[in-house]
């Protein structure tokens, strides 16, 4: 858990509308999100209402959430953002989606756990969130694989994750041990 941010957590909302989004993120994830008390809770409503948007934008892709989720992951290593590492894992493990893709990101090019198709999207992003550009062989390979849509809600997923990690980094928010909290809920209500 993260107790060096660069701004200190404000424990106490000021506003209905933030004293809300405390009560429904705490209910969500059994706690009040970092991000949340550190970042959002500073700025008008209107700036957290837009952070949601994106989730709500993203039950719009037509991508696999696996996909969506490996995507999102791998920005997130690649720009070393613990929080958004932590709470895509967390997102994973609710969606009792196999862990062991996650675990082998580092190696996607090589472990046969990855499709071909799923190893040329990870190129894609690897490559633009490093180099913030992509190498044209690279495109043509992706788009043997998705249609025109998906490329672009690709992009869309790299873009998005951007803004989460910058906003993250740029404060010193990391991990919210939001793993723990979904593994302990996982196991709880199994019981």
């Amino acid at each position: 858990m993260n107790t060096n941010t660069l701004l200190s957590p404000i424990e106490k909302p000021k506003g209905l509308m933030m004293k809300l989004a405390y009560y429904f993120t705490r209910r969500q994830f059994g706690k009040v999100l970092t991000p949340l008390k550190v970042h959002s809770a500073r700025l008008p409503s209107a700036f957290g209402l837009f952070y949601a948007k994106i989730g709500k934008l993203d039950k719009k892709l037509t991508l696999p959430p696996e996909t969506v989720l490996l995507i999102r992951e791998q920005v997130a290593r690649i720009n070393v953002c613990r929080f958004c590492m932590d709470i895509g894992r967390s997102f994973a493990i609710k969606a009792s989606i196999n862990e062991a893709k996650f675990d082998a990101l580092d190696q996607y090019s090589i472990s046969s756990l990855f499709t071909d198709a799923e190893r040329a999207a990870l190129d894609y992003v690897t490559q633009l969130t490093k180099n913030k550009k992509v190498h044209p062989d690279t495109f043509a390979r992706l788009s043997r694989y998705y249609s025109e849509r998906e490329i672009c809600e690709i992009v869309w997923l790299i873009a998005s994750e951007h803004l989460y990690n910058l906003t993250n980094i740029g404060l010193n928010i990391h991990s919210d041990m939001l793993c723990d909290i979904s593994r302990k809920n996982l196991r709880s209500s199994k019981t």
